[in-house]
């Protein structure tokens, strides 16, 4: 993987999952019974993806644990919220959820906080910054600019 992908990878996993976590894990909080359980395992992976995200050399631990997290949410929590939540919900669901891919930060960051209403204020910010770090140094951030 070049150098390139890799910040690519990076960057739309870091923003991935910010959204996850301001949108997606409040709505599994609330809407799906033992909901608290999952949002809290989801949230554990998550920091474990951040770290991985921070060693080059761990790129194939990285991808496993990538998969890992498509079928979790493939397989788990986007049926139980289907089954749980009316589609008017779940479409605003989507829609704030690509909202926030755009304004998340584009590299791993774990000490910022991971549940609202503090990520919802502090990942835009940190976002902000790595989006000039990014410009500054011709980082690629997105799969179309490869």
């Amino acid at each position: 993987m070049s150098d390139k992908q890799y910040s690519v990878l990076i960057a739309t996993l870091s923003r991935h999952l910010s959204a996850e976590e301001q949108y997606l894990y409040p709505a599994v909080r609330t809407a799906v019974p033992d909901g608290d359980r999952i949002a809290d395992r989801e949230l554990a992976e998550d920091r474990e993806l951040l770290k991985l995200m921070q060693d080059r050399s761990r790129v194939e631990e990285l991808t496993t644990a990538v998969r890992r997290h498509v079928e979790a949410d493939s397989g788990e929590l986007f049926p139980l919220l289907n089954q749980m939540v009316p589609i008017e919900d779940m479409i605003r669901l989507g829609n704030r959820v690509e909202t926030a891919q755009e304004a998340a930060p584009t590299r791993p960051h774990l000490s910022t906080p991971v549940t609202p209403p503090w990520n919802k204020v502090v990942d835009p910010l940190v976002g902000m910054v790595d989006k000039v770090r990014d410009l500054a140094t011709a980082r690629t951030t997105y799969a179309k600019d490869l």
